[in-house]
């Protein structure tokens, strides 16, 4: 593989992972305009959030099976078609309910570009440089919280929350194009795979029954949720709470977006002393302590604006170095179902994220309580998750070993 074609590979699979950021942090600056507009309040607006989470676990759940037997590229067209669709009913919503009914099926559709970023890394790649891909593509999809809520908030301000969305279907037509002329199949048609519901269960049970997937797509998807936890609550805590408007907090926005950014790259070059295992561990005990502060704080009244801003930039700069890590050890184990693999941990990241807005949600009493509760628990829960788990793992006495070709089992 050339540079040139590894660059290019690179910036078309980060762009199909950054769709589903760019949905979900564009439209944020907009939420009291929604809600104004709708006749709602924010936390009604969150629940359009919720939405699109479930629909994003969901969704993967039904695109592994299919990336699976007809390839990676069809149901992947699909997908974008119906997303930019989607985006622009979105935008001509009159209702919260339909907003939110929308926001599902935009989700469910996006969720196609996730699926098949995943996969196709595990195709496209050997195993012992999935890492750093994936740290790769925390680049490129880092981009999206930087540049998302920012422009949201000059959109919002200048034409309207509607706008938002029609900008995500023209990204979504622009994707299109560039997969259709740049991205190869990264794996064939597989006819004898059926998609009936029982052999389509009985793969998803072997892949749960494998010990690294359950330790590492788990603990890594719990630890997400206090991302989702605070993308949820961060309109209610920047613009309600401290009083900052739509551009403002979009700015706000991309300055956190830094710390996970800057760590999923330290990430990359941490790999070349550390192990994985190693690592991840580490990350997430620093997100518990900060988690934690961040909590008592808010719980005191200890944190005015900065203070809050530079605790959540800390507990984010954790996650880029759980994401990646995380994700490259739960498929290191298969070859030939990696979609489905990447299809069900997808999809216990975006679920588990999906319960906790929705209980955010539910518990909103307009403070940043539950929000920095949800962000400490979820740490506290990885760390469980993570240390159970690899105690099964090394009781098993099994290790999977990257190597060129596929993961192999040492005894």
């Amino acid at each position: 593989m050339t540079r040139k074609h590894y660059i290019t590979l690179i910036i078309i699979l980060g762009t199909l992972t950054a769709l589903g950021p760019f949905s979900i942090d564009m439209y944020l600056p907009g939420f009291p305009a929604i809600a104004k507009d709708l006749n709602t309040t924010v936390a009604e607006v969150s629940l359009t959030l919720s939405s699109f989470f479930i629909g994003i676990s969901a969704g993967q759940l039904l695109y592994g099976p299919l990336m699976d037997r007809f390839g990676r590229k069809k149901p992947l067209y699909i997908g974008l078609v119906g997303y930019l669709l989607a985006s622009v009913a979105c935008a001509f919503a009159t209702s919260i309910e339909a907003l939110i009914v929308l926001r599902f099926i935009q989700a469910v559709c996006s969720c196609a570009a996730a699926v098949a970023s995943v996969a196709m890394v595990r195709d496209l790649f050997p195993v012992q440089d999935n890492a750093k891909v994936f740290s790769l593509l925390m680049l490129v999809v880092g981009v999206s919280p930087m540049i998302a809520p920012t422009v949201g908030g000059y959109v919002t301000a200048g034409f309207g929350w509607e706008a938002v969305f029609l900008i995500l279907a023209a990204m979504a037509a622009a994707i299109l194009v560039a997969v259709y002329l740049g991205l190869p199949e990264s794996s064939k048609p597989d006819p004898t795979y059926s998609l009936k519901p029982k052999p389509i269960l009985s793969k998803f049970r072997m892949v749960l029954k494998e010990p690294h997937f359950y330790t590492y797509a788990f603990s890594g998807a719990v630890s997400f949720s206090g991302l989702l936890a605070y993308v949820s609550g961060s309109p209610l805590l920047f613009m309600e709470i401290f009083q900052v408007n739509e551009k403002e907090y979009g700015w706000i926005f991309a300055f956190l977006s830094i710390g996970l950014i800057g760590a999923s790259q330290v990430n990359s070059i941490m790999l070349r002393r550390f192990r994985s295992e190693k690592i991840i561990i580490a990350a997430l005990v620093c997100q518990l302590v900060i988690g934690t502060v961040f909590l008592l704080g808010i719980m005191n009244g200890w944190l005015g604006l900065y203070a809050t801003i530079a605790c959540i930039f800390l507990f984010l700069s954790c996650l880029g170095f759980t994401f990646p890590n995380a994700s490259a050890l739960s498929l290191a184990p298969f070859t030939k179902n990696a979609g489905s693999a990447s299809a069900l941990m997808g999809a216990s990241q975006m679920g588990i994220g999906a319960l906790a807005t929705v209980i955010l949600s539910l518990f909103s009493n307009h403070s940043a309580v539950p929000m920095a509760g949800l962000m400490a628990a979820s740490a506290l829960v990885a760390l469980l998750i993570l240390l159970l788990g690899q105690k099964v793992i090394q009781a098993r006495g099994i290790h999977y070993q990257a190597d060129s070709t596929a993961a192999g089992v040492v005894h």
